[in-house]
């Protein structure tokens, strides 16, 4: 029994190094990134698709629900961390790295609220994970899978974590503590057709 832990695909404010206001979806290739996906998580018969409800996540969730036939769940507690006014912002021009800033930017949400509500949702993940009684998708965001990385999951032998995760990366952990990491930011479906993601970026935000 695993978890299978999904960024969503490219957007064009990933692309263009901006942090996103929450109705941001898809862009061109993410959606592409995300058929790819599909096809690759198609044999792992999956029982189950929790998804963050922020459309980006969602259409990711979508596109593997069309291959598996799954129902998609969603929770708040996946979303993406809350960057408040710095939402529409170019990253670069700010002057300092909101994604790994401590205190909550206007409107937004604290490192500490964060992780507190991260640690939430890998909870609400195993509980539905149980219900669903198999591999359950959980289709999420960049910080938050890193966040998770950091906080509650434990690396497999000769893993490093990864400096940031990729568009619709999968990352596979099994569902007993310690919650060990078995596949880390796996990207192997986008290989083919150029739908890798640019060098800059954005992973998170």
């Amino acid at each position: 029994m695993t978890l299978l832990l999904i960024r969503h695909g490219e957007t064009a404010l990933n692309a263009t190094r901006v942090l996103q206001p929450a109705d941001t979806p898809l862009g061109p290739r993410g959606l592409a990134q995300a058929e790819a996906l599909a096809r690759r998580v198609a044999p792992m018969d999956i029982a189950g698709i929790l998804s963050s409800d922020l459309p980006r996540a969602m259409q990711t969730a979508q596109a593997i629900a069309a291959t598996t036939g799954c129902e998609i769940r969603t929770s708040t507690l996946l979303q993406e961390r809350n960057f408040g006014d710095l939402r529409g912002r170019p990253y670069d021009a700010l002057g300092f790295d909101p994604l790994t800033m401590e205190t909550a930017p206007p409107g937004g949400e604290s490192s500490a609220d964060f992780g507190a509500r991260v640690r939430t949702a890998l909870s609400a993940a195993l509980e539905v994970q149980r219900a669903v009684g198999g591999c359950l998708a959980v289709v999420t965001h960049g910080l938050v899978i890193g966040r998770l990385l950091t906080d509650c999951l434990r690396l497999g032998p000769g893993m490093l974590r990864p400096a940031s995760i990729s568009n619709t990366s999968i990352t596979i952990v099994g569902v007993t503590p310690p919650y060990v990491v078995e596949l880390l930011d796996s990207t192997s479906h986008l290989d083919a057709g150029g739908l890798r993601e640019g060098p800059r970026s954005l992973s998170g935000g």
